[in-house]
């Protein structure tokens, strides 16, 4: 099937560059956001539905896009986050047979813009060299000016808090209720795959919304306590360092995972940055210096952890370090119940390299 309604498009970019491609057919109009991109060949239904990519403008590097269709089960949250997709190569046929619609049906379910025969080689060459930037995708081709004035007033992402804008409304329960373990998880944008791999080890989870405080927590009488991925800069999450700030004063198990990481190491007076272009892609080399071992995984992530202050701060010890840019990917404390990683061990979508993490963290609650 060929889509006849396209129409012309583009990505304008915050410093006046353009690039030009088409709409994909659906919906029309105007969308904004951070530019960002995936280096993953596949999993781009679990890619647009992750709360981290909450407020960004999608490039996937992979040239088709489509192509096994959509699926209702591979999702990790309960609509897309994005706001929305550039790619080269849009496929309005797929041949999967476990697929329950084609990705355009998906992507108009939610009202997602899309454009496509953008040349994605081009512009993520370009972002790599200029950094990750605001920008605004358009089928209004004809109001350059208007759309660059709209561009402006966008807020930047550097100090932009959005958990509050993915995260649940009220606790809710995962998992077995007679399991052996029970998890607080804190929701800062979490994914359904971490549920289910904590749910998978016999522990039953009671997630919050992202301001919920540690007495509320405490009063389930968890075992353990973990805090969760999500999007936009941890710097203003204040109300989630101090829920770790207690977990960890009290020593209690705590694992945080991408921007849980974050929040443990500002909780710990370590600070953050905003990167150049930031690691999203489901094969990021990062080396384990506990066992020496490397590992393929999973990220998305625009802020990262200062590493000279980890380093410098006398409880914490770097545990894993990404091997593309030697940044921090994981941490521990010496003295505390408390680890954390930078990337998505659940693998959703990625390789399953990093599972153990999961394991680790439920023998950290059985032998605290």
């Amino acid at each position: 099937m060929k889509y006849n309604k396209r129409e012309k498009a583009i990505i304008l970019l915050a410093d006046g560059t353009i690039f030009y491609g088409k709409s994909v057919g659906g919906k029309k109009g105007t969308s904004f956001g951070e530019v960002c991109f995936n280096t993953g060949m596949t999993g781009y239904q679990e890619i647009f539905t992750d709360p981290s990519y909450f407020g960004q403008i999608m490039v996937t590097t992979n040239a088709h896009i489509g192509n096994y269709g959509a699926n209702d089960e591979e999702v990790e949250s309960d609509s897309i986050k994005i706001s929305g997709l550039v790619c080269r190569n849009f496929s309005y046929d797929y041949s999967r047979e476990d697929a329950d619609s084609s990705l355009l049906e998906f992507l108009n379910k939610y009202s997602l813009l899309a454009i496509s025969d953008v040349d994605t080689r081009a512009l993520v060459s370009y972002i790599r060299d200029n950094g990750a930037m605001n920008a605004v995708i358009s089928t209004e081709v004809d109001n350059i000016e208007g759309l660059k004035k709209q561009l402006a007033e966008i807020p930047d992402m550097n100090g932009l808090e959005l958990s509050s804008k993915v995260s649940t409304k009220e606790p809710y329960f995962y998992g077995d209720e007679n399991a052996s373990i029970k998890i607080a998880a804190l929701d800062i944008g979490i994914k359904k795959n971490i549920l289910r791999n904590l749910a998978s080890r016999d522990a039953y989870i009671k997630v919050y919304p992202y301001n919920a405080s540690f007495e509320e927590m405490e009063a389930w009488n968890p075992d353990g306590y973990f805090l969760s991925n999500g999007p936009g800069d941890p710097e203003p999450l204040k109300e989630a360092q101090e829920v770790a700030k207690e977990i960890i004063k009290r020593d209690l198990p705590l694992f945080g995972i991408c921007l849980g990481h974050q929040v443990i190491a500002l909780a710990n007076g370590i600070s953050t940055y905003k990167m150049h272009h930031g690691h999203r892609g489901i094969n990021h080399p990062v080396k384990n210096l506990i066992t020496g071992k490397g590992e393929i995984t999973s990220q998305n992530h625009g802020f990262a952890v200062n590493r000279e202050e980890a380093e410098k701060h006398p409880d914490i010890e770097i545990t894993h370090i990404h091997l593309n840019d030697n940044t921090v990917a994981g941490i521990k404390m010496k003295n505390k119940n408390c680890f954390s990683v930078q990337y998505h061990p659940e693998a959703s979508p990625g390789p399953h390299d990093a599972s153990y993490l999961f394991d680790q963290f439920i023998e950290n609650i059985k032998n605290k």
